[in-house]
């Protein structure tokens, strides 16, 4: 019988050759090492050029070149086994369209069952086996590297992550079981449950390095050094042949791992109290993750495989995935990278230097912001020297945390430095291309601002507003150029919430607008245009629940129920300590211009006030048992009504209330579509991915029918 695998051995670099029908999942090619002989290299694709991802078919394809390679090994011509992937990924993850199309139970544990088999398949190999991590290694991806005895990984690598419990899922391919026995179980919570909940974070080669998921890492070549493979080949050659460079792997991997039962509860309890916090366990995926690690613990590969079977299989089959697939797929992804209303970005105009006005806390994030991810100089300005250098000082300080947390190098951080500086002088802004004002939320004040900035720029310079708020068409209207000004509403903290609403006015240029789309996805945030309208969508939907929940407790409904009422929806925060964050004097304010816009529907609460003139900044204080409790002191200064609700009367009132608002805010063109909104509130607030969005859910509970008399999404998903 003639060889299925088409196979080349090499000296040089490899290159992959087509392996027989499977090459559209995987490549095979042997290499010769120096010392060590030959080498079977597999090569993870998705053919033309595109990153793999593991569906059933490709997981077969993966594990039919799997055999074929253990039996290479079995008679002697393999001495090592690699596996890597193409271009910017490793493997892409699984295949999330194929997994929601699976319907029963059966099917769903074949393919849980199907993960481990190939995998296993690979880490049971009788030679060294290698992961060479050259891009992203998403869930499944990552998956796989770890089954693998080495990992090596580029520096140029992105997108190093286990988001498993974000998606609705748990790492039930031996995830959960090999990552914790690598990097401590403290560790492997902080990959498995905390950087999911945190907006999906992800790893770069160097932090998985240093994490100890890889063995080593190589720097990105340089025009003498080898590429990412050729190195990691060299690597590998070397571990195969030299018995004492192994037994130092061994030590560094187990003075990394080694931990007692208790820091494994430890990690086991952080990991609940990060679930509880981020989602109040409304999503049942984390959970059930933090079920398989605590159980996992004495139990062996084998034993802790059926388990991870089971609950990968019952996962795959609830509305909590199914609704996080179609928020990441069709929000996150298609709608994100295609957001509507954006012109030709052709038109947009360049922007080789910026103009920060304010010198706070929210200035400085926007300082850094613009310099680190434009590469550009950035001057901000205020009304005193002392002011312009706290706001300064503060960027730079945020650029040296960037460098102790080795997320950029020295060289960078000097540069970062000498981008951002600041003046007393709006005159500082004479050659910018874009001024943005980050002044306090009154709209006299940014006005005033505005026009000071108009007439020390040049015609050509944008001038921006980040006010989350108030009328951008208010603000511009004694401008010479209104034409020129946009709305460039970020979200608190700058660096880590996604969203920009970009607000557009009546008399807002084409180019001006092209400009912001491209700026805005230079800076990396996804951008969602909205109309010039009081609040925008974020502010204006949470303010509308926010509200809700303040009338009821003026009406004396208990702190603690009003405080919890909203827990079923999973949202990252109770009602007042989003208030407490936001600050009580910014929310009353914003409160009172969404009742000047829009009357009842946002009372303006007397017992907020109140907290306001006594100086409080939060309704909750911290007993002695580190419990949230209000001293009786705070409620001698509160009255309330005598028509309290439970807990699921306050459910359902803000539920319609958030269908009634979002029903009148597409009506009146805010935003172009309920799938805007749905954007608006993941990327902006949080919302939870599990609940496939707001719109969605509010058809769900029924309150888009009972407010609007029709739901926000006729076709039923």
């Amino acid at each position: 019988m003639t060889d299925p695998f088409r196979t080349e051995t090499q000296s040089g670099d490899p290159e992959a050759r087509a392996v027989s029908g499977l090459a559209s999942y995987a490549q095979l090619t042997e290499v010769q090492l120096p010392r060590a002989g030959t080498f079977a290299l597999i090569t993870l694709t998705g053919g033309e050029g595109k990153p793999a991802t593991f569906s059933t078919e490709s997981l077969q394809a993966l594990q039919e070149i799997l055999v074929e390679v253990a039996k290479r090994v079995e008679s002697g011509r393999v001495a090592g086994v690699g596996i890597t992937g193409v271009k910017r990924f490793f493997v892409a993850g699984a295949d999330l369209k194929a997994l929601i199309d699976v319907k029963d139970m059966g099917a769903a544990r074949d393919i849980a069952r199907l993960g481990h088999q190939v995998f296993g398949a690979l880490a049971a190999m009788d030679v060294p086996t290698f992961a060479f991590i050259n891009g992203a290694a998403i869930g499944g991806g990552l998956e796989v590297a770890l089954a693998a005895r080495y990992r090596t990984v580029s520096t140029d690598a992105k997108g190093i992550s286990l988001p498993e419990a974000y998606l609705g899922l748990v790492p039930g391919w031996g995830g959960v079981y090999r990552l914790p026995r690598l990097i401590g179980p403290a560790n492997a919570v902080k990959v498995m449950i905390e950087s999911p909940l945190a907006n999906n974070k992800v790893l770069d080669g160097r932090s998985a390095y240093e994490l100890g998921i890889a063995d080593t890492v190589f720097d990105s070549p340089d025009f003498h050094s080898p590429d990412f493979l050729s190195q990691s080949l060299a690597w590998a050659d070397r571990i195969i042949t030299d018995e004492a460079h192994r037994q130092e792997l061994d030590q560094r991997r187990a003075s990394i791992a080694g931990s007692s039962p208790e820091e494994w509860d430890a990690a086991v309890a952080a990991g609940r109290a990060i679930v509880e916090s981020k989602t109040s366990n409304a999503a049942p995926a984390p959970a059930r993750l933090l079920d398989l690690l605590e159980l996992g613990r004495s139990l062996d590969q084998a034993q802790s495989a059926e388990l991870e079977v089971d609950a990968l299989g019952e996962l795959i089959l609830t509305p909590q995935f199914k609704d996080s697939v179609y928020a990441f797929l069709e929000l996150l992804q298609r709608r994100a990278k295609n957001p509507s209303g954006a012109p030709d970005p052709a038109l947009a105009r360049p922007i080789n230097t910026v103009g920060v006005v304010g010198a706070g806390l929210m200035a400085s994030q926007l300082a850094l912001l613009f310099a680190r991810q434009l590469q550009v100089p950035v001057v901000m300005t205020d009304i005193d020297q002392s002011r312009v250098d706290r706001g300064v000082g503060h960027a730079h300080a945020q650029v040296d945390k960037l460098f102790t947390r080795r997320r950029i190098s020295l060289d960078e951080a000097d540069r970062l430095k000498t981008l951002i500086s600041g003046s007393v002088s709006t005159t500082a802004f004479a050659d910018a291309d874009f001024v943005i004002e980050a002044v306090f939320e009154e709209l006299s004040i940014k006005k005033q601002v505005l026009a000071e900035v108009e007439s020390v720029v040049s015609e050509k310079c944008i001038l921006a507003t980040n006010t989350s708020s108030l009328l951008v068409t208010e603000m511009a209207a004694d401008l010479l150029h209104p034409e020129r000004v946009i709305g460039f509403h970020f979200f608190n903290p700058v660096a880590a919430m996604p969203l920009l609403e970009i607000v557009r006015t009546s008399k807002t240029s084409e180019e001006v607008l092209a400009t912001a789309f491209v700026l805005g996805s230079a800076l990396k945030k996804t951008t969602v245009l909205v109309l010039d309208a009081p609040a925008f969508v974020v502010n204006r939907v949470l303010l509308r629940s926010m509200a809700e929940v303040l009338k009821a407790f003026d009406e004396g409904t208990p702190a603690e129920i009003a405080d919890e009422a909203l827990k079923p929806m999973g949202l990252p925060m109770t009602p007042f300590t989003l208030l407490a964050m936001i600050g009580l004097p910014v929310a009353q304010h914003v409160i009172e211009s969404l009742h000047n816009a829009f009357g009842d529907r946002f009372p303006i609460s007397t017992n907020l006030q109140r907290l306001i003139d006594h100086g409080m900044t939060s309704l909750w204080t911290a007993g002695h048992d580190g419990n949230p409790h209000i001293p009786q002191s705070t409620m001698d200064l509160l009255e309330f009504a005598h028509c309290p609700a439970t807990s699921e009367q306050l459910l359902d009132r803000v539920q319609d209330a958030l269908a009634q608002e979002i029903g009148l805010l597409l009506d009146e063109g805010v935003v172009a579509s309920a799938e805007d909104v749905d954007l608006c509130m993941m990327a902006g607030a949080g919302w939870p991915l599990h609940l496939g969005g707001i719109t969605p859910y509010l058809d769900r509970t029924g309150a888009s029918e009972r407010v609007n008399g029709k739901p926000f999404h006729l076709d039923k998903r």
